[in-house]
This record gives structure tokens, sequence and C-alpha cells, in this order.
């Protein structure tokens, strides 16, 4: 008994052993390098103190790294049986903000739990790649031209939408369709289905708009003519456009940035950060910062290419989706080629929730990497 005892803790030592050798240690520090970029634009952005912005950051960049490598050791079989905890989880925290959310900014989206201020649509983000992953990861091509094994994980996507909708946030549903939509296209849901729902989109349209709020109105409008209100809603953009302008090639230098430093520039620990970045550093260094985050994009479909699970294939997917519209929609917004919304710049922006949400999502991640040729179960008929 006592030599079976040992034998065991020794395979569980060697599990590990190989588990760290298979963790892509040059992925985790290109999280951490885009976590330096954070540190070092929060700093500037309060003004040369570190302690207004950019100590929290690093705490909190090293409190969610331990969190991500603990998720990353766990077996992926164990993340598949209790996929559909944490979205019901998820699921139940944005039922809960519309009766106990904090209110900011017209819009309750803020739960307090204890010391932690979390966003609940932005964990429904991550969890909502996790169910649907765990739904699809055994279909058949067969069973996904079943309408009716499709409904299901459509109410999965609607369900949270809507809730979403309700804070109201609109920006941050939108993501959440299209993250739902791309794990649908992954798992092998047919092209006309999809011309269908954007056929429906389309006609709904003028619809939708008549329902947007007074000031998600405004934004549209803004979008399309900035100088019609200079002073009010225009006034974010064409802030940014000036700082991302005055940059130039090399930018102004650390701390130099006037746009930033004279307060014209908004919200610029948070939205506009990626705009702090290119006053400053210029247009080497924005570039540089959207390739160490392109790459991190890249890396999350590499995982789903080398995955041999449907499993793991679907949730690396469904989460390098919610990556890379964070990236795009941050700095297409910033740059004004889309209306402007709340979306942070991933490990960069101030911010616990948006940190938190992004490390778990690469916690799953790497599991599904460490663990890529674990045996799943058959295919389903």
């Amino acid at each position: 008994m006592i030599f079976e005892r040992r034998l065991l803790t020794e395979s569980r030592g060697a599990g590990l052993v190989s588990k760290l050798w298979r963790v892509p240690w040059l992925f985790v520090l290109l999280l951490g390098g885009i976590a330096a970029i954070g540190y070092v634009a929060l700093w500037t952005a309060g003004s040369g103190n570190p302690d207004a912005y950019a100590q929290k950051h690093a705490l909190r960049f090293g409190f969610c790294l331990v969190i991500m490598l603990s998720i990353a050791f766990i077996d992926i079989r164990i993340i598949l049986r209790f996929a559909w905890v944490g979205y019901a989880v998820a699921l139940a925290l944005l039922v809960l903000v519309l009766f106990h959310g904090n209110i900011g900014k017209g819009a309750q989206r803020w739960l307090d739990i204890g010391p932690v201020q979390l966003q609940p649509s932005e964990l429904m983000k991550i969890m909502l790649a996790l169910g649907l992953a765990a739904w699809f990861h055994r279909a058949s091509w067969e069973r996904m031209g079943n309408p009716l094994f499709l409904i299901p994980p459509a109410l999965m996507v609607l369900i949270p939408v809507g809730l979403i909708l309700k804070q109201p946030n609109l920006g941050t549903a939108l993501i959440t369709g299209m993250i739902g939509a791309a794990v649908f296209w992954a798992a092998g849901m047919r092209w006309w289905k999809f011309a269908l729902i954007a056929g429906a989109a389309a006609i709904a349209a003028p619809i939708a708009y008549d329902h947007l709020r007074d000031y998600q109105r405004a934004r549209i409008t803004t979008f399309l003519d900035p100088e019609s209100d200079p002073l009010g809603a225009g006034y974010n953009i064409i802030q940014s456009k000036i700082a991302l302008g005055s940059g130039g090639m090399s930018g102004k230098g650390f701390l130099q940035g006037t746009q930033g430093h004279l307060n014209f520039l908004p919200e610029k620990q948070t939205d506009f950060i990626f705009t702090l970045i290119a006053e400053e550093f210029g247009f080497i260094g924005a570039m540089a910062t959207l390739f160490m985050l392109l790459s991190v994009i890249v890396f999350c479909y590499i995982v789903a290419f080398r995955s041999r699970h449907q499993f793991g294939r679907l949730l690396a997917i469904g989460l390098g989706t919610n990556f890379f519209l964070y990236v795009f929609v941050n700095v297409a917004m910033v740059t004004g080629a889309i209306p402007v919304g709340g979306v942070p710049l991933p490990l960069i922006s101030h911010g616990g929730s948006a940190m938190l949400t992004v490390m778990i999502g690469f916690g799953l991640l790497l599991s599904a990497y460490v663990h890529r040729d674990a045996e799943l179960g058959p295919m389903r008929e």
C-alpha cells in the first residue's frame, strides 16, 4: 500500500513537471510585456505618479497571473465537466447586477463582491465561449444541420445579450453576440443560416435605432460628423485624433504628451490609453504595441489549430475572438473608425474586471494548449 501511494505521488509529480514543460512560457512573457506597456502608460496617465494607476495595475497583473497559471494546470477534462457551472454562475451574476448593481454614468453594470468590483458582462464573454465549446465539442456535421440542435446554444447567446442590453451596454452586447457567432461558425453551422441572420439584422437595424437611448444615437451622429458638436459629443474623438497626430513617428517622449497632461484627452487611463501611447511614443510605439497584441491573437488561433479535440479548438477560437474584438474595437474607436464606446485595451487599460476576466480566459487557453492531446470522448451521433 505504501509502495502504491509512493508511485501515485511520483506520477503526480511527474505529471506536474510534464505540464510545466508544456506551458508556452514565451506567451506568458508576452503577456508580461504587454502589461509592462500598460504600467508605463498608466504611469504617464497619472502625471508621473505611479500610485495613481500604475501600481494597482502591476498588483492586479501579478494576482491575475497566479490565477491564470493555476487554471492552466487544471485538466481540460475537468474544465469541460464544469463548463456549464461557469456559464450558469456568469448568467446569475448578470441577472443579479440588474437588481443590485452599482450605477455609474447612467449604466448599471458593476457588482461589489467583497473588495472586488466586478463587471459580470466581461466574465460572461469568457464563460459563453466555454459553454458553447462544451455544447459543440462532440457535435457531428449532421447534428449541426439540425435546427433543433442549435436552439439551446442560440438561447445561450441571446439571453446574456439581452441582459447586457438592459444595463444598458450596447458595445459589450454586440461583442458577446459576435463571440457566439464565431464559435457557431467554427463548430460548422451552415453559411446560409448566417446569411439569414445577417439579413434579419439588417431589416431590424432601423427599428433598433429608434429604440436606442439618446447618448447612443449621439455617438452614431458624432461618428458620422464629429465637428457637429465639437464641445459636446464630438469632443472625445476630436481630442483623440489631435493626440494621435501630434505624436508623429517617434512621439513627444515619456511624460511629455500635452493632450494627456493638460487634461484635453478624456478617459486617458481607460478607453483612450492607446491614444496616450501614440502621443508619447509615436507611430513606432503604437505599432509595437499592436504587434504584441496581434501576437496574442495569433497564438490563440495556433492553439485552436494544434488542439486534437473539438472542445479545445472551439474554446481557443472563442477566446481569441474575444481578445481580437477588445483590441479592434478600442483602437478603431480612438481613431474614429467606429463610434465611441466603453471598451478598454486589454492588459493595458486601468481596470480590474477586464484584467481578471482576460487572464481567466488565458488560463483556459493555456489549459487547452497543455492538454491539447487529451481524449475527450467520441463524436455525437
